[in-house]
Parts: structure tokens; sequence; C-alpha cells
């Protein structure tokens, strides 16, 4: 698997994303529904600035929306994500993340994409959060109720098991959600749930076989 999981943003060593890409399908798939809930034009804004970022390091990149391969459309996906070599989605809320996953069948596709090293994956709060082994103890931080129109109402407390433990972004860090990622650390510790907790700026880095964490 190759994945660049930050806390927040680009973390601290993005340009260790064009290493995980590698010389082929510099083509990269920028996914923003865990913000659905708010006005588009915000996130397209901050959508903007991401793909500055990433073609000032030669990617090129386009939004995927999810939405638009909810329900019979989602047919049409797989055939979609093979123009990239690399994804990157942004932070919001995590269960309005997972859903569009769920409902666009992208989940089960990345999934796959990942163990067969097809692509690499970038995100950074819910965007890693969601590869976890479990959502549950992340509704102290994002409301698990959230549901966008278009969307399912019920909540998917499973995350993509991607890694074998839960991911706790902006710890002791100089965000607004700090002191709510502490609540659900502890939430881990009581309920003997692994996880991994990361400062703003960290990231987890998967090449292969190996994992470390890049500060």
């Amino acid at each position: 698997m190759r994945l660049y999981l930050s806390s927040y943003l680009w973390g601290n060593k993005p340009e260790k994303i064009v290493e995980l890409i590698g010389k082929d399908k510099k083509h990269a798939a920028l996914i923003t529904n865990s913000a659905d809930q708010f006005p588009d034009e915000g996130i397209v804004e901050r959508m903007v600035q991401d793909q500055e970022f990433l073609n000032n390091m030669g990617i090129t990149s386009e939004r995927l929306d999810l939405r638009n391969y909810f329900g019979d459309k989602k047919t049409e996906l797989p055939d979609k994500l093979n123009e990239f070599g690399f994804i990157w989605v942004r932070g919001a809320n995590v269960f309005v993340l997972r859903r569009a996953m769920k409902q666009s069948g992208f989940d089960d596709l990345l999934i796959e994409l990942l163990k067969n090293d097809k692509i690499a994956y970038g995100g950074y709060s819910a965007g890693a959060c969601v590869l976890g082994s479990t959502l549950r103890g992340l509704d102290l931080v994002d409301d698990c109720k959230i549901a966008p129109e278009g969307y399912m109402t019920e909540t998917i407390w499973e995350g993509l098991g991607a890694l074998p433990y839960a991911v706790a972004p902006h710890y002791k860090s100089d965000h607004p959600e700090s002191n709510m990622i502490d609540n659900a650390i502890e939430y881990f510790i009581e309920n003997n749930i692994p996880y991994k907790a990361l400062h703003d700026g960290e990231v987890i880095f998967t090449d292969g076989n190996t994992e470390s964490v890049l500060s």
C-alpha cells in the first residue's frame, strides 16, 4: 500500500507524495465530499488551492465528486478511477465522507486498488481517519448524524480497514478540534481500540510494507 495520511492539510513532507506516485499517472483525484454539508463555493475555493499546490509538484488534478456515482452510476466509477495515480481526500466530517464512499462503491474499489498497488492515497483529518479500523469514538469530534441531500441517514461505524488502528488527528495541536480529539483518545483507550495520534504537521507514510510517522 502507498499512503500519505496527514493530520492537517499537506503536512510537513508533501514532497514524499511525488515519491509515492512514481513516474506514471501523475494525475490526481481530489475528493471533497466530507464537506458536502457546506456551500460549494468555499469547497471549490479550497480545491483550487490544492490544485495549485499539486501543480507546483508536477501533478495535474481534477475534482472527483462521489455524489456523481451514487446509485446506478456507481458502475462507471471503476473506469474513472483508472485515470488516476493518486487520490487526495480533504478533511471535514468523516461520517459524511464514509457515507459518500459507501453509496458510490468507492470504499470497496479503493481497498482493492490499494491492495494491488494500483494507486496511491493521501488525505488529511477525515481523509485519514476514514481508512482506520473503526469510526467509533470520532463521533465525539464530528457529528455522525449529518446527512446532506441525497445521502443515506444511517451512520456507518466501520472504517475502510486499510489500517489496523484508528487515526486521531490534531493531537495536542493548535487546532479547534484538539480538545475533542483528547476525548476520542480516551474512548479508544477505554474500549481497547488501537490508535495512532498525530500532531498537526505529522504524516503516516506507508510505502509497501514499511510504515513510518514523518514529522
